[in-house]
C-alpha cells in the first residue's frame, strides 16, 4: 500500500477553506520555515500529528530535530523549553490537553513566567505553550478544562485565545515571534470549525528580513480585542469558544429587534482596555461570557475592568454568563454547564431597560 503523499502547506495558496486545526498548522509550518531556530515537540505531535492533528505533517517536513515526540512528562518538557529558550532556540510546546498541563504548572509560574523578571530583562524567553482548553467535546475527566484564568493571573505571561480561522493563523504566528513567553489556549472545540481564507494576505503580514530564516517583522496583534458584530442596543463581551455562542445570540435577538455589539478579546493578557471600554461605552450595558467558572475568573477581571473605566456610561449592572462553580462536568452534562445562546439573551433581558 502507498502512503498519501504529505501536503506542503507552501502548495497552499489564494483563497482556502481551511478548518481551525489546518490554520494552526500552516502557522507552525511557515514559522518553522522561516526560522530554523522554532522547533516543535510534546507528546504524539511527531508520527501521529497531535491529537487534533495539528502538527500533522511537521515531522515528515522538517524532520525528527524540529518536530518530535516526549515522554509523558509535561513538567519536564516545558523545563527542556525553558533551557532551549535561554540558548536561542524557539520552541513551540503542546500540552495535548488542558489538565494534562498541570503537572508544567511549577515550571511556568516559578520560571517560565519570571525569567525576564529576574534578569532585569537580559534573559527572554520566545517560548509558546499551545494548551487545547474548555468543552464542547465530550471529553472525559481531565481532558476538559477551562485554566486560562490561571495562566492569566500570572505575572510575566501573555496569553492569547484565537476564536476563528484567521486568528488561529494571526495569533500563533504573533505568539511565535514573540521574544516573550506566551500561554496559547486553543478551543478544542473549534479545532474541526471551517472558514474560507486569503492565505496570501495572511502570509503577507509575515516578511523574512532577506533569506528564509532571517528574523521576521510582524505587525503583532497580541494585546489587541476586535469588534466582530456592530451594536447599539447592548455589548457582548468572549473570547475563545464564547465568541460563537454571542454570535449567535446576538443574530438571534437581531431577529427580535434588538442590536447587539460582540467583543472578541483575543489577547487576554495583555488586555486591550481601549478597545473594550470604547464598545462599552457606546452602548452602556454590557453581558461578559465565558465557559470558565464565574468566581475569581477572567470574566470577574473583565467586568471589574469594564466597571472601573466606563462605570459613568453604564445604564445597567455589568452581568456575567459562565460556566457554572463546579468542576467541570460529565460529557452528558456538558450542556447545562456551557453558556448557549438562551442563558446569554436572559442576561440582556436583565439588563435593567425600562429603568434607562
Amino acid at each position: 500500500m502507498t502512503a498519501a503523499p504529505v501536503l506542503n502547506p507552501l502548495e497552499l495558496t489564494g483563497i482556502q477553506e481551511l478548518t481551525f486545526a489546518k490554520a494552526l498548522t500552516l502557522a507552525l509550518h511557515d514559522a518553522m520555515a522561516a526560522d530554523p531556530a522554532v522547533v516543535v515537540f510534546g507528546e504524539d505531535v511527531g508520527t501521529l500529528g497531535g491529537v487534533f492533528r495539528v502538527t500533522e505533517g511537521l515531522t515528515a517536513t522538517f524532520g525528527s530535530e524540529r518536530c518530535f515526540d516526549t515522554p509523558l512528562a509535561e513538567s519536564g518538557i516545558v523545563g527542556m523549553a525553558t533551557g532551549m529558550a535561554i540558548n536561542g532556540i524557539r520552541p513551540v510546546v503542546e500540552m495535548q490537553f488542558d489538565a494534562f498541563a498541570y503537572p508544567a504548572f511549577e515550571q511556568i509560574v516559578s520560571h517560565v513566567a519570571k525569567m525576564g523578571n529576574r534578569t532585569r530583562g537580559h534573559v527572554r524567553l520566545p517560548l509558546v505553550i499551545r494548551i487545547p482548553y474548555g468543552g464542547g467535546i465530550g471529553g472525559v475527566e481531565h481532558h476538559c478544562d477551562s485554566s486560562e484564568g490561571y495562566y492569566a493571573h500570572t505575572p510575566g505571561l501573555t496569553v492569547l485565545t484565537p476564536s476563528n480561522v484567521q486568528d488561529a493563523y494571526v495569533l500563533l504566528s504573533d505568539a511565535i515571534a514573540s521574544p516573550d513567553p506566551v500561554v496559547f489556549m486553543e478551543p478544542k472545540k473549534l479545532y474541526f470549525s471551517k472558514a474560507t481564507v486569503d492565505l496570501d494576505a495572511l502570509r503577507a503580514r509575515y516578511a523574512s528580513s532577506g533569506e528564509r530564516g532571517g528574523a521576521r517583522t510582524v505587525p503583532s496583534s497580541i494585546g489587541q480585542a476586535a469588534i466582530v458584530r456592530e451594536g447599539s442596543d447592548a455589548t457582548l463581551i468572549a473570547y475563545g469558544p464564547s465568541v460563537a455562542p454571542a454570535l449567535a445570540a446576538a443574530a438571534t435577538a437581531a431577529e427580535e429587534g434588538r442590536s447587539l455589539q460582540v467583543v472578541d478579546v483575543r489577547s487576554l493578557v495583555p488586555f486591550d482596555d481601549e478597545t473594550i471600554s470604547a464598545a462599552v461605552r457606546s452602548t452602556g450595558r454590557v453581558v461578559v461570557i465565558a465557559e470558565a467558572s464565574g468566581f475569581a475568573s477572567m470574566a470577574s477581571e473583565i467586568a471589574a475592568r469594564v466597571q472601573e473605566r466606563c462605570f459613568h456610561s453604564l445604564a445597567a449592572p455589568v452581568l456575567r454568563v459562565t460556566g457554572f462553580d463546579v468542576p467541570y462536568p460529565a460529557p452528558k452534562l456538558e450542556k447545562y454547564y456551557l453558556p448557549g445562546v438562551d442563558r446569554i439573551l436572559d442576561a440582556v433581558d436583565r439588563l435593567q431597560w425600562g429603568q434607562s
